[in-house]
């Protein structure tokens, strides 16, 4: 696996505390910080992005980045991500500055929309730009939200792909196996912004806690860094003497991992452990051997702490991600799918077009030579030798006479005066006034 330099911390350097930075971006990435702002984050710092002042207002973020410029003119990106990408890219070195100094920046945004789906690649380009390790956390719209909506959201979950080291996505689709029939619409969505904090919260805790096995920071850049890929993540917790079996139920029958397919589909899996004094070694170890029976071709990763607050209790937080082979090369061949699907026809002229023909076969059948005498056969290499070549007949070269044409009346033109021009008679056609033979 491929180390970036930049992920191994300098000498000295490990009692430094990570500086982590959490962007909410769009309309749905506000809502989702303030959910998190209600988490016991340390030393994270939560600033809001957003397209208008209006939106931006009611945030409880320490610092508020708002993107108007004279394109949006104070209304938003009208649904519109290329609006929103313009937007970012016009504000960079606002961007770019709020970025520095971060280890970690997490974005989290509601993809389908203008600002969240147009923003969040540019903004996680920009602070992948200034080192830090950029992983988002993103939610896609349910199906009942329409085409539209949906499609935006799959082109900029590429997109965003492409430029952040780890994206964790949460279909709210899947929401409704969390749901029943009386669950309200804000109750649903209430649910969803608490569920992607509980992970959030699960991975930042990996990152920050100081453990007994510890899952160090350049390790999990040495894992995530250029891998671009999408991961699910699933949280549990359970307590009393059988916490370590009802946990790990738990996360089996977690809806992000789809009965633990998803773990079977991924290459790289992070487990995170906290519990109490009373945790045992055999409960830690029962964890992985079920954990790893789900993974085996993944590379596995293992942290757990200790923390007073966990007495009797077992949290565990895992990340599964899979790497993307090539994100420019996959969205060439999604553009080019779409282009395919759009003109059949044109592309099956370019086929016909483009087809190179291979030379013909010769012909299996060989006529036999003729019979000749062998007087005859000297005859003819004789007259070969000597270059005698049968004459040609000259043809004589056919030419038409001049029409006899008759003049004949002009009609109700007789008595008029003929029209004269530099002395010739302009009635009279020109092929009979210039001589011209009619070959």
């Amino acid at each position: 696996m491929n180390t970036a330099p930049e992920t191994h911390l300098p000498a000295g350097s490990a009692a430094k505390p990570i500086s982590l930075k959490i962007f909410g971006v769009g309309s749905a990435g506000l809502n989702m910080l303030e959910q998190i702002a209600g988490k016991t984050l340390q030393g994270a710092a939560c600033i809001a992005v957003g397209t208008r002042a209006d939106s931006l207002a009611p945030s409880s973020a320490a610092e508020k980045i708002c993107l108007e410029s004279k394109l949006l003119r104070g209304l938003g990106t009208g649904g519109d991500p290329e609006r929103g990408r313009a937007a970012a890219e016009e504000s960079a070195d606002r961007l770019k500055a709020s970025c520095e100094g971060a280890d970690v920046v997490f974005i989290v945004a509601g993809l389908g929309g203008g600002a969240g789906t147009g923003i969040s690649p540019v903004l996680a380009r920009i602070a992948r730009e200034t080192g830090a390790l950029v992983l988002a956390f993103v939610t896609l719209p349910f199906d009942c939200e329409g085409n539209r909506r949906r499609n935006q959201a799959q082109h900029g979950l590429l997109q965003l792909k492409a430029e952040a080291d780890g994206v964790i996505c949460l279909p709210n689709q899947k929401m409704f196996k969390l749901i029943d029939d009386r669950t309200s619409v804000a109750d649903t969505f209430k649910i969803t912004n608490e569920f992607l904090a509980d992970g959030l919260k699960g991975v930042w805790r990996l990152l920050a806690r100081k453990g007994l096995i510890e899952i160090h920071f350049a390790d999990l850049c040495a894992l995530l860094r250029d891998r671009h890929g999408e991961s699910a993540f699933a949280t549990a917790q359970a307590d009393g003497p059988t916490r370590s079996r009802e946990a790990v139920d738990q996360l089996l029958a977690h809806p992000m991992l789809d009965a633990g397919k998803t773990l079977a589909d991924s290459d790289a899996v992070l487990v995170g452990m906290v519990g109490g004094p009373d945790l045992t070694m055999v409960e830690v170890s029962r964890v992985m051997e079920h954990i790893n029976s789900k993974c085996p071709r993944a590379q596995v990763m293992m942290g757990a702490a200790i923390d007073e607050d966990f007495r009797e209790r077992l949290a565990i937080t895992l990340i599964a991600t899979r790497r993307n082979e090539s994100p420019a090369a996959q969205a060439g061949s999604e553009a080019a799918a779409r282009t395919e699907a759009a003109h059949p026809v044109e592309q099956l002229d370019k086929q016909l077009l483009n087809r190179v023909s291979g030379a013909r076969p010769h012909s299996r059948f060989v006529p036999p030579p003729p019979s000749m005498a062998p007087e005859q056969m000297e005859q003819l290499m004789a007259k070969q030798a000597t270059g005698a070549a049968r004459p040609r007949k000259t043809s004589a070269r056919m030419r038409q006479g001049q029409l006899p044409l008759e003049i004949i009346s002009k009609g109700r033109f007789d008595k008029s005066e003929p029209t004269i021009h530099k002395g010739e008679d302009l009635d009279v056609p020109t092929y009979i006034r210039r001589g011209v033979s009619l070959n």
